[in-house]
């Protein structure tokens, strides 16, 4: 049964890949990448919600007011990382800002696994872990430099972003630590799954009132979802399936494995994003140097994997 969630993860990494796309058209629908995310997270709340009552396990929502309150917290990562997607996509290709996912994803991986956080069993990392993952960050820093013209466009708004992009990422498996906890409190995956993203939308809601009212930010126009391409709903789905298989599959498989099997996924589908122009982004070069890049970060994920 756990070998099961090996493949699961690998796809339910590329689906990453796959909401990113999606919900930059929905961003460019409603004219608000905010307003976006919101529509996102409370979509795959309503999904899992229905998907709780058709499994007639929904009456393990009962027992949320027993546990404790940071277990059900979740749900804030999503709203972080979805939101960072729209932003950070079109501003540095799928191949750059999936790169600086994983390695966000990694350093919080190797720190969960090696300080025993969040309910995560302690594990003094093995030389073959410690060069993965730094394999891991060298492809990572192939790829950015890999752009056609990376250095030369280095500005600190550039910098803002791929650190948020990094910060984005390391949410990833924190959430999946935390969700894995409450999944301990309650045992309904897809109960923690509806809450999660419950707690997501409640967050979004609240970034997206105060983007409004004190920054003056793009209020959402509607009318733009009836021209959406039927792709751009898929999100929901993306992200309902990835924090579900993710805080499943961390205690059948362990974290790092989890972890690295889902950036695999991640990093294999952005690339045929970014050389393809698929989802409507901007079509890029993929050059040697990023090629080589993802080929040693794969390798990286493959050490920590297999040793």
């Amino acid at each position: 049964m756990d070998t099961l969630f090996i493949p699961l993860s690998l796809a339910a990494g590329g689906l990453l890949a796959v909401q990113a796309g999606a919900n930059a058209q929905l961003s460019k629908a409603t004219g608000s990448p905010f307003a976006a995310t919101t529509i996102q997270v409370v979509l795959a709340a309503l999904l899992l919600l229905i998907v709780a009552i058709a499994t007639g396990t929904a009456a393990a929502f009962g027992g949320l007011r027993a546990v404790p309150w940071w277990h059900a917290i979740g749900g804030v990562a999503t709203a972080l990382y979805v939101a960072s997607t729209i932003l950070v996509f079109p501003r540095l290709g799928a191949v750059v800002a999936v790169g600086l996912f994983i390695a966000g994803q990694m350093l919080a991986s190797l720190g969960l696994d090696s300080f025993g956080l969040l309910g995560v069993p302690q594990q003094t990392p093995s030389p073959a872990t410690l060069l993965g993952t730094a394999a891991v960050l060298v492809g990572v820093i192939a790829i950015v430099f890999g752009q056609k013209g990376a250095t030369k466009e280095l500005s600190g708004s550039k910098l803002g972003w791929m650190l948020l992009a990094l910060v984005a990422g390391a949410v990833l498996p924190v959430q999946g630590a935390i969700n894995g906890l409450l999944r301990q409190d309650l045992g309904a995956p897809f109960v923690v799954g509806a809450i999660s993203f419950a707690v997501a939308t409640l967050s979004m809601i609240a970034v997206l009132l105060v983007t409004l009212l004190l920054m003056n930010g793009a209020k959402p126009q509607l009318g733009g979802l009836k021209t959406m391409p039927w792709w751009g709903w898929i999100g929901a789905v993306c992200g309902a399936t990835y924090v579900t298989t993710v805080f499943v599959a961390i205690p059948a498989i362990g974290t790092a494995a989890t972890v690295g099997l889902t950036v695999a996924g991640q990093q294999i589908v952005s690339l045929f994003v970014d050389r393809y122009g698929w989802f409507r982004l901007p079509q890029r070069e993929i050059s040697t140097l990023r090629f080589a890049g993802v080929v040693v970060l794969l390798l990286g994920v493959a050490a920590i994997k297999v040793f």
